[in-house]
């Protein structure tokens, strides 16, 4: 009677870049704060916006009175307007000059007088144009403005308040710079990790999935903790402060060569020590046996015994005996 052929699955072996992964724990933080303060010092009259608020770059954030500004801002108005009225008059008085002594009436010293009251006239007017432009950038130094699309992290200034020049009043993080920070051990793989993923998860909100890429790796260990500060870029963080803070964990995939991975389903062993079944050319099942480099959660990685190529038995694995017969189908490893 002729043997009826087993059905198993099977994955053929194959190459693969093999990863040391380790889990790192941290804290979501904005990559740029940035304090912003008024350059002059003044009363708050307004805060426009509040702790989590998102914020546009040009967009109002608070104000002082600017009472004192704008009245300093009326008065080298006039001055450039006097200033303006006398260097007119004193062209119309150079032009007379002229005149005059083209007909032969005037003198050349009064037309040297008319020129140098131009001129001091002209140099009236520069210095009251610069007054001028001054007294405006200080009536709009009274208003805060982003510098960046942001969110606002924290208001240290209220209504009511006296601040001085460049005090902080409104501390932002910008939107595009979002990064997971870890504090961990001096990993004898950390030094080539910059630029490897991370996964990461939330551990104590409910965030969603996300990406990062380490950018920075501390060169010095903390002396008192013993750890080592690593920052990772978070990809296509949604605009959140609700991130901020928040605990993750990550696991950094460490490359760590090539080798051949197995699903655990293939592993079994004979009296020398692990094996792994293999499907001959005439689909007969042979014993191999086989040596491993380590385990991951879902998979072997075999050092030796297997070669790229061979067909592996994977579920069925315990039904077959040396010689069965079998009926393989392929799975994905």
């Amino acid at each position: 009677m002729a043997q009826t052929p087993l059905p198993v699955e099977y994955v053929t072996a194959a190459e693969t870049v093999l990863t040391f992964d380790t889990a790192l724990t941290g804290s979501i933080a904005a990559r740029d704060t940035i304090n912003i303060g008024f350059k002059q010092g003044g009363r708050i009259i307004e805060v426009a916006v509040k702790e989590g608020d998102k914020v546009a770059r040009g967009q109002e954030l608070a104000r002082t009175d600017p009472t004192q500004q704008e009245q300093s801002l009326m008065v080298a108005r006039a001055k450039l307007a006097t200033a303006a009225a006398q260097r007119d008059q004193a062209r119309q008085t150079q032009t007379r000059a002229e005149g005059l002594l083209e007909a032969g009436v005037g003198t050349r010293a009064s037309l040297d007088n008319a020129l140098q009251q131009v001129s001091a006239a002209e140099g009236a007017v520069t210095q009251a144009r610069t007054a001028l432009d001054q007294a405006e950038r200080a009536v709009a130094d009274t208003t805060l403005i982003s510098p960046a699309d942001a969110i606002v992290i924290s208001r240290k200034g209220e209504v009511g308040q006296i601040v001085g020049a460049a005090q902080p009043v409104i501390a932002i993080a910008r939107t595009e710079g979002i990064e997971a920070v870890f504090q961990t051990p001096d990993l004898p793989h950390l030094k080539d990790a910059i630029g490897l993923r991370i996964s990461l998860r939330g551990l104590d909100t409910r965030l969603p999935a996300m990406e990062a890429t380490i950018r920075e790796i501390s060169p010095l260990v903390d002396p008192h903790t013993g750890a080592v500060t690593v920052r990772a870029t978070i990809k296509n963080a949604p605009a959140d402060v609700a991130l901020l803070g928040a605990a993750v964990s990550g696991t950094v995939h460490f490359p760590v060569g090539r080798g051949i991975a197995l699903p655990w389903t293939a592993l079994t062993s004979d009296s020398a020590g692990p094996a792994v079944w293999l499907i001959g050319e005439d689909m007969t099942a042979r014993l191999v046996p086989i040596t491993i480099a380590r385990f991951t959660t879902d998979s072997v990685i075999v050092a030796s015994g297997v070669n790229v190529g061979d067909r592996v038995i994977g579920t069925g694995s315990h039904l077959v005996y040396p010689g069965l017969k079998v009926a393989p189908e392929e799975v994905a490893p």
